[in-house]
């Protein structure tokens, strides 16, 4: 009997690594997730303060006329980089939350050890200074305010 005790005691204890190690991974696929907003996010926001200011110099030397479409079509792709990362950023701190308490919960009830932690996600930091980069640019674009002007 003392061996079957014993052997149900590392293989719960396996168990409950495991499952430790499954909400590591979850978080970094969290991440990763994340990290593909940003990059798109980040295109998006480029390529159209590239557009916008390419025909902005167009115009400024007297080559271009009418720049409103092109000037709306890069000012929309910043805008949808924008919202695009807007909603990445609350996608991830939601799941995020859910995770540690569904987390919290199972270290209370022993399911699981609570001896790692979460540490502070640096890919959520350089996502809001994109969005803070983004929102710039977009007062730049839209009022010829800001540090892009």
């Amino acid at each position: 009997m003392d061996t079957k005790s014993n052997a149900d005691s590392v293989s719960t204890e396996l168990s409950a690594r495991r499952t430790g190690m499954s909400f590591q991974r979850t978080r970094l696929s969290s991440e990763r997730t994340l990290m593909s907003v940003i990059r798109t996010s980040l295109s998006l926001i480029g390529f159209g303060f590239t557009i916008f200011q390419f025909f902005q110099k167009l115009k400024a030397a007297g080559t271009l006329e009418h720049d409103r479409a092109p000037r709306n079509f890069g000012l929309a792709l910043v805008y949808l980089g924008v919202g695009i990362l807007i909603l990445g950023i609350l996608y991830h701190v939601r799941f995020m939350l859910g995770l540690r308490e569904e987390r919290k919960y199972m270290t209370s009830t022993g399911l699981i050890h609570g001896e790692s932690h979460f540490p502070p996600s640096f890919t959520l930091i350089v996502a809001v200074l994109l969005l803070t980069i983004g929102l710039f640019a977009i007062a730049s674009m839209s009022f010829g305010i800001g540090p892009f002007g």
